[in-house]
C-alpha cells in the first residue's frame, strides 16, 4: 500500500487500532495473563509495519525474499498476535486459545508453536542481537531484505542491546532498523528514573546509528519516518517512538502496577466502553 492510500484511510486505521487494543484486553482477561500496558502502547507501530513498511506476504510467510521482523518485547505478545491475525496470517478463532495448554499462541512468542514467526522471545535484551545476526547474514547473501526489531525501552537497560548496536555499525548494517517503543514504564518503575533521564536517540547516535524520533501513535509521522530510512547509507537506523503505556484505556495508562496486573471483569467492561470497540475475534 502506498502512503497516500494509507493516509486517505487514516480514520479506518485509527478504528482498527482501538479494535486491536480491545482484542488484547479480551485475550488477557480470557487467558488470565498480564503485560497489557506494553501491548497497548505499540499497536500503531505494528499496524504501520504490517500494512505499510514490511515486505511480508501472509500467503508466503517463509519467502526468502521477505523482510524479517523480530518482536523483541515478547511479553507483549497479544499485540503481535492480534496484528498478525488481523492481517490474515491465521484464523481469528486461534486467538481464543491464547495462553491455553498446547496453544500456538503462548504468552511469550514461540516459533516452534507458531512457525510463521522469525524467532522465539524470552528474556529481554536478545532481540537486537538476533536481528543483527540476521541482517549480517542477509548482507553476506547480497539480499535486499531488511530486518526490523521492535524493542521495549526497558530492555535498552541490557548491555547485550548495546553490544549488538556496536556490532551493527561495525558491519555497516544499513538493512537493520531498531524501533524502540519508548512508553516510559518498565516492570517496576518509570524508565527515565531507572536509566538516568538520558536520551535514547543520543545513545544510538553515539553508537554510530541514524536516529529518528516520532510520536509512536501518529500514523503520518510513522510512515514519514519509514520513508526517511536510508537502506543504502552504511548506517543502521534507530526509530525512537514516544508512546503512552497502556494507550487508550485511562485506568491503565502510565500506571506501573499494570505491568503485572490481569484485567478483572469490571476492567474488561470499562475498557471496552472507553475504546468504543469490540475484539476482532468476537465480532
Amino acid at each position: 500500500m502506498n502512503k497516500s492510500e494509507f493516509l486517505d484511510n487514516i480514520e479506518f486505521y485509527k478504528e482498527k487500532a482501538n479494535a486491536l487494543r480491545a482484542t488484547c484486553i479480551q485475550m488477557a482477561f480470557d487467558g488470565k495473563e498480564n503485560h497489557l500496558k506494553g501491548a497497548l502502547s505499540c499497536i500503531e507501530i505494528l499496524i504501520a509495519l504490517y500494512h505499510y513498511y514490511l515486505n511480508i506476504n501472509p500467503e508466503k510467510p517463509h519467502d526468502e525474499k521477505r523482510d524479517r521482523f523480530i518482536f523483541s518485547k515478547g511479553h507483549s505478545s497479544t499485540a503481535l498476535y492480534t496484528t498478525l491475525c488481523d492481517r490474515g496470517f491465521f484464523e481469528k478463532e486461534l486467538l481464543l486459545t491464547y495462553a491455553k495448554n498446547d496453544t500456538k499462541l503462548p504468552s511469550h512468542l514461540c516459533k516452534h508453536a507458531l512457525p510463521l514467526l522469525d524467532w522465539s522471545s524470552g528474556s529481554l535484551g536478545h532481540g537486537l542481537g538476533i536481528g543483527t545476526g540476521m541482517a549480517y547474514g542477509l548482507k553476506l547473501k547480497m539480499s535486499k531484505s531488511k530486518v526490523v526489531v521492535l524493542l521495549s525501552d526497558g530492555e535498552c537497560n541490557e548491555g547485550s542491546t548495546w553490544e549488538a548496536a556496536q556490532f551493527a555499525k561495525a558491519k555497516e548494517l544499513d538493512n537493520l532498523v531498531a524501533i524502540v517503543d519508548y512508553n516510559g514504564i518498565q516492570s517496576i518503575d518509570f524508565t527515565d528514573k531507572l536509566t538516568g533521564y538520558t536520551s535514547f536517540a543520543e545513545k544510538f547516535k553515539a553508537f554510530g546509528w541514524n536516529t529518528i524520533e516520532v510520536d509512536g501513535h501518529n500514523f503520518s509521522e510513522l510512515l514519514d519516518a519509514f520513508d526517511n530510512i536510508d537502506l543504502d547509507s552504511v548506517f543502521p537506523t534507530a526509530l525512537i517512538c514516544k508512546t503512552v503505556s497502556g494507550k487508550g484505556v485511562s485506568f491503565i495508562e502510565n500506571d506501573v502496577l499494570w505491568h503485572y496486573r490481569t484485567p478483572s471483569k469490571e476492567d474488561l467492561a470499562n475498557a471496552m466502553v472507553e475504546l468504543n470497540s469490540k475484539p476482532i475475534h468476537l465480532k
